[in-house]
């Protein structure tokens, strides 16, 4: 064989190799669903969010009065990758809502933020982003390629990204507005969440569900940590998840703990 022969060969090897390295993480065409996801979830990590008494700036900012009166909760457990030191990575968030809108308020230290996959719709996760997963009527269950719940990546430009009901990425920006300001190495997420059922449709007209107290939400976050490697180094949760594989909330939402809207 020549010897440039030779070479071009072993580039599409190594290459390839790089390729399915970075799909294992989370490569949804790849993976299904598994069949034992339980249909009704078991409560936890009840926690009371209170409603805001005056409207919240979506800013960045986070100077609004709910924020004052808002509890830190920590963004602590890791789903995936090594265990992480505060030098790398800290996070915490909190949370208040109006009537027809969820907020949340983020704040993560990390040492180096990474945005460079240009297409919002490739590989959305290998990026430093937050997500968010929701199950507006807390019932739990397998949500992969339905909208039984949702799993809102929110990229630092913006974009916000799901799977679809036809097993790809989509953009659902008009779900949520959001806003990120980066001081030094800690970043404040600002975050207006619009909730939908699971009646949504990708293809037709919907409308969100209006906000009330006592109603129950299956709710987690998590960070997204890329150092500069080709996929994501570190997947960093709000809840503890059970079991070797920790990376279930795009699939499971049984997975989430459990809002309690307060007055």
């Amino acid at each position: 064989m020549k010897k440039a022969t030779y070479l071009l060969l072993l580039l599409v090897l190594v290459f390839n190799c790089k390729n399915e390295t970075s799909k294992k993480v989370e490569e949804p065409s790849l993976k299904e669903a598994p069949q034992n996801i339980a249909s009704t979830k078991i409560e936890k990590q009840l926690r009371q969010v209170y409603k805001s008494k005056t409207a919240i700036t979506i800013d960045g900012v986070a100077n609004d009065s709910a924020w004052a009166k808002s509890t830190w909760y920590a963004l602590d457990q890791v789903w995936l990758g090594d265990s992480l030191t505060e030098d790398d990575y800290s996070g915490r968030f909190k949370l208040s809502w109006t009537d027809d809108a969820l907020y949340i308020l983020a704040e993560i230290k990390d040492d180096t933020l990474i945005d460079k996959i240009e297409d919002p719709l490739e590989r959305w996760w290998d990026d430093d982003c937050l997500e968010i997963f929701i199950d507006e009527d807390n019932s739990g269950g397998e949500h992969q390629f339905n909208h039984n719940a949702f799993a809102y990546h929110i990229a630092l430009d913006g974009n916000v990204v799901d799977m679809s009901t036809e097993k790809t990425g989509k953009l659902y920006n008009s779900h949520i507005e959001s806003k990120n300001i980066t001081i030094g190495n800690t970043t404040i997420w600002e975050v207006k969440m619009s909730l939908y059922d699971d009646s949504y449709n990708d293809h037709g007209e919907n409308t969100p569900v209006n906000l009330s107290s006592n109603k129950k939400i299956g709710f987690a976050i998590a960070y997204c940590d890329n150092d500069n490697s080709l996929e994501r180094e570190n997947f960093i949760g709000s809840i503890p998840v059970e079991g070797e594989d920790k990376n279930r909330g795009w699939i499971d939402a049984n997975i989430f703990g459990t809002l309690q809207l307060i007055d």
